[in-house]
């Protein structure tokens, strides 16, 4: 049977394109919300998650910090995806003709400029791949979605105009997951995710981020973000680099440990070689 990974969106999604790119050997599977995906690899429908947590242009992706620690699945790997935003028209059509465009509410902003250029009104789509559907299916020459190239060729659009976003380094960071850990260091340059929540002292977090100072540890990722419904209650999302094993990073955990209480492990993976 062939192994899957399990993506939100429906095809022609920007996810399903980092499966494309980061996974091809896998079957892409759409799900129609970031739980279902999870789900999916839980129960073993699925065999990877492909989640987007960053975009270089919006910032991080709503939700998925809180979901990521309670998932009970592992990351092991990353991928950067670069965003090309595509305005998708009917067979025939031109730019010129199109005074519509739908897209996720997310990406309309990063078009601002095409849009304002050319007299397009944006309109909000729970989906980028969805809007391309629904513009496949109306016919309408008017009518155009903003969404990949993936998407022209899956709904049998044109493309009428490639790269209409504001930002020509827009960028989308994912991550795979799966339901066993794999700490194996599979490449001269890992990486490390974690959660932890400092202990109710002062200074706790200077002073939990201190083994990383002295130690050489290079942290590129912390995030902080309420938990449980309450401002107290603040939880970090951290990535440095490195593997646990390292003598460094070692060190700097088991000084972390000292001022937290509560630190997981989230994965240990291979750097993206587009990280530089």
């Amino acid at each position: 049977m062939t192994a899957k990974i399990a993506f939100q969106g429906e095809p022609g999604a920007y996810s399903h394109q980092a499966c494309r790119e980061a996974r091809p050997e896998l079957k892409p599977m759409p799900c129609p919300t970031f739980e279902d995906v999870i789900d999916a690899v839980q129960t073993g429908v699925a065999d990877e998650a492909m989640l987007p947590v960053e975009n270089s242009t919006y910032g991080r992706v709503a939700d998925i910090h809180r979901l990521l620690p309670d998932s009970g699945l592992h990351i092991v790997g990353e991928a950067f995806v670069r965003v090309h935003i595509n305005l998708l028209g009917v067979k025939g059509a031109k730019v010129e003709d199109v005074t519509e465009a739908w897209s996720h509410l997310v990406l309309l902003p990063q078009c601002s400029r095409f849009l304002r250029q050319h007299g397009i009104r944006g309109h909000v789509s729970p989906d980028n791949a969805r809007a391309a559907r629904d513009v496949a299916e109306r016919g309408d020459r008017h009518a155009a979605a903003l969404a990949s190239e993936l998407a022209a060729e899956i709904y049998g659009l044109d493309v009428l105009a490639r790269h209409v976003e504001d930002h020509d380094t827009n960028t989308t960071r994912f991550l795979m997951m799966s339901r066993q850990a794999d700490m194996t260091r599979r490449s001269d340059r890992m990486m490390t995710s974690f959660v932890f929540r400092v202990r109710n002292i002062p200074a706790a977090l200077y002073k939990a981020m201190g083994g990383f100072a002295t130690n050489g540890v290079n942290m590129t990722k912390l995030e902080s973000y309420m938990v449980d419904g309450v401002f107290t209650a603040t939880q970090f999302y951290a990535d440095i680099e490195g593997h646990p094993e390292d003598r460094s990073v070692r060190l700097a955990m088991e000084e972390l440990g000292y001022f937290t209480t509560e630190l997981r492990v989230l994965g240990t993976y291979p750097a993206d070689p587009v990280r530089d």
